[in-house]
């Protein structure tokens, strides 16, 4: 068995898992939100202004898990949303959700790294830590390109490199350097949570970009906010850490 095909059947169980346990309880109360927020510690997006507008376009999520960002993205009038996902168990909370609220998206089980779709339907594409973290940088962004529109523009959200340097094989980021630079490219977790993750360094996610057609619009570095509490889920990464260094970031990025 490859890696391509193991960290997807290793990635499926763990969120199949966590679908159990956390995010399908939890989902439905992000499905009544109004307002877009961002990553662990919810920031909203009035306050990084960082997504384009919507209004009328068509829009694919990759790694959409339950749904809940694609959901505020109808909400805020896009067209038509396409959730991409391969954890069966997900999608169903999503398509229940969905149901339940009247939203009109789409799902489909794929991986993002083999897109099931024509070159060229949409406007913009999305990943709130779905294909960009699980997913292979090298399959994935270049399935991005080539399923949006001239001019379209991907949106994603990841952990930072100095993050991802801090981090221990267990427990929470430190203030220390934790492991090598190109230890980053594959990262396996074994403990009790197990998963496959891919953080590309700054430069070579740079240089992935470039090679598959975007350009660079912007890059937000995202910090815990003043009063912030460590996630009771999440919790990989403490406040009192993400409000002195950035342990989150979102690139948008243009297709030439």
């Amino acid at each position: 068995m490859g890696d391509q095909q193991s960290h997807i059947e290793i990635n499926r169980d763990a969120w199949t898992r966590a679908n159990a346990e956390y995010t399908g309880p939890v989902s439905r109360s992000k499905w009544q939100q109004d307002t877009i927020r961002w990553g662990v510690w919810s920031v909203p997006e009035s306050s990084l202004n960082v997504l384009p507008d919507v209004t009328g376009k068509d829009v694919i999520e990759l790694g959409c898990g339950t749904g809940y960002f694609g959901a505020w993205l109808k909400k805020l009038g896009a067209r038509r949303v396409l959730g991409v996902d391969v954890t069966p168990a997900q999608l169903e909370t999503a398509r229940r959700l969905n149901d339940e609220f009247q939203l009109g998206m789409e799902f489909i089980e794929a991986n993002a790294e083999a897109l099931p779709v024509a070159d060229a339907q949409f406007d913009i594409a999305i990943s709130e830590y779905g294909a960009s973290i699980w997913c292979n940088p090298r399959l994935w962004i270049p399935e991005a390109a080539r399923v949006l529109r001239p001019s379209g523009e991907l949106i994603f959200m990841r952990n930072t490199t100095l993050s991802m340097l801090c981090m221990p094989d267990s427990g929470q980021v430190t203030e220390t350097l934790q492991r090598p630079m190109a230890a980053l490219e594959r990262m396996e977790w074994t403990d009790d949570d197990p998963g496959v993750e891919f953080h590309p360094p700054t430069g070579e996610l740079i240089r992935l970009l470039r090679g598959s057609g975007f350009e660079i619009v912007d890059m937000v570095e995202v910090f815990a906010p003043e009063g912030a509490k460590d996630h009771p889920h999440y919790n990989y990464v403490p406040a009192a850490w993400a409000s002195k260094w950035p342990a989150e970031e979102i690139w948008r990025v243009r297709k030439a």
